[in-house]
C-alpha cells in the first residue's frame, strides 16, 4: 500500500509526495521508519529559492563563521577563504581530513574537539555545498537528513542499475548522497584537485536523508566529461577498475523515491515555498 510523505513549512504549508511502490522506496521507507531517534540537521536546508546574492552572502557568511570557529581552537584552515573551485575545494578537504570518513571519526583532532568545533566543521562542508549551489544557475531544491544517524545500510549495484535515473525531475524525493567524499561525478564537475584516496567514495550506503528537487536536469551530458575525466586521473581509477563513464560507480545517477502531489504550476509552488523556508515536521502518514 502506498504510504505518503508530509512536508510540513512554515505557516503550516504543506508539500505531499506518494511514495513509490519498489524496492528502493521500500528500503528508504523502512530508514525512515527509524529517525526518530536523531533531530533533523538544518531545516532550513533550502537551496536556490532566492537570488544569486543573496545565496552567495548567506554562503559566505556561513563559510567564514565556521573558519573562524574552527580556527579559534586550532588554526588548521591555512588559506584565507577565496571564493573560487579552487578555494571550495580545498575547504571540503579540510572537513574530510578534519572531520573524518563515513562513520570513522577517530581521529586525534576529532576526538579532542569541542562539540562547537565538531558542529563548525559539520557546517563547514554545508555551506561550502552552498557556494557551489549559489554559483550555478538556479535550482531549488531542499536537502533533509538527520544528525548522527547511522549510515550502516548499502544499496546493492544490481538496484543502482534498476532504478537509478541520469536526470533530476520536478517534484521527485530522492536518496540524499550521504558518504564523506564525492562520487565521479562531483570529482569531474569540481575537477578536484585535492581529493585523497581515501575520500573518493561512489555512492553507496543509504539512509532516511532524502533531497526534493524543485527542477529538471538532464544528466545524459555528464558522460563524456565524466569519461574525460577519467582518463585525465587514469592511474587513480586504474585502482579502484574504472575505466569508464558507464560503470555503476561512476554514472551519474539519482534514485527517486517518492512524487509531488501538486495541481498549479511550478512557478506558483517555487513562490510559495521562498517565503515558507523552514520545515517544521516530516512525517510518513
Amino acid at each position: 500500500m502506498s504510504q505518503r510523505l508530509v512536508i510540513k513549512l512554515d505557516n503550516n504549508f504543506e508539500l505531499c509526495f506518494n511514495t513509490r511502490q519498489t524496492p528502493l522506496a521500500e528500503l528508504w521507507l523502512e530508514r525512515m521508519s527509524q529517525r526518530h531517534a536523531w533531530t533533523m540537521d538544518n531545516p532550513d536546508r533550502f537551496y536556490g529559492f532566492d537570488t544569486a546574492q543573496q545565496e552567495q552572502d548567506r554562503a559566505v557568511d556561513t563559510v567564514q563563521q565556521c573558519i573562524a570557529t574552527i580556527n579559534a581552537h586550532d588554526p588548521i584552515i591555512e588559506r584565507n577563504f577565496e571564493y573560487t573551485q579552487d578555494g571550495l575545494n580545498y575547504l571540503h578537504n579540510i572537513f574530510e581530513r578534519y572531520h573524518g570518513l563515513l562513520d570513522q571519526q577517530t581521529s586525534e583532532y576529532w576526538q579532542s574537539a569541542p562539540d562547537t568545533v565538531r558542529h563548525a566543521l559539520a557546517n563547514l562542508n554545508l555551506a561550502v555545498h552552498r557556494c557551489e549551489a549559489a554559483q550555478r544557475s538556479p535550482r531549488p531544491e531542499f536537502v533533509c537528513t538527520w544528525f548522527g544517524m547511522p549510515k550502516t545500510q548499502c544499496l546493492s549495484p544490481v538496484l543502482q542499475q534498476q532504478y537509478g535515473e541520469p536526470a533530476i525531475k520536478f517534484g521527485k524525493v530522492y536518496l540524499n548522497y550521504c558518504e564523506i567524499g564525492k562520487t565521479v561525478e562531483d570529482l569531474t564537475r569540481d575537477n578536484d584537485q585535492y581529493i585523497g584516496e581515501d575520500a573518493f567514495r561512489p555512492f553507496g550506503h543509504y539512509s532516511a536523508d532524502f533531497f526534493v528537487a524543485f527542477y529538471d536536469l538532464d544528466l545524459t551530458s555528464m558522460y563524456p566529461r565524466i569519461q574525460n575525466y577519467i582518463e585525465s586521473q587514469q592511474n587513480f581509477f586504474d585502482k579502484h577498475n574504472i575505466y569508464n563513464a558507464q560503470d555503476i560507480r561512476a554514472s551519474p545517477l539519482r534514485f527517486p523515491v517518492a512524487d509531488l502531489e501538486y495541481t498549479g504550476t511550478q512557478q506558483q509552488l517555487i513562490t510559495q515555498i521562498r517565503s515558507r523556508q523552514l520545515v517544521r515536521e516530516v512525517t510518513v502518514q
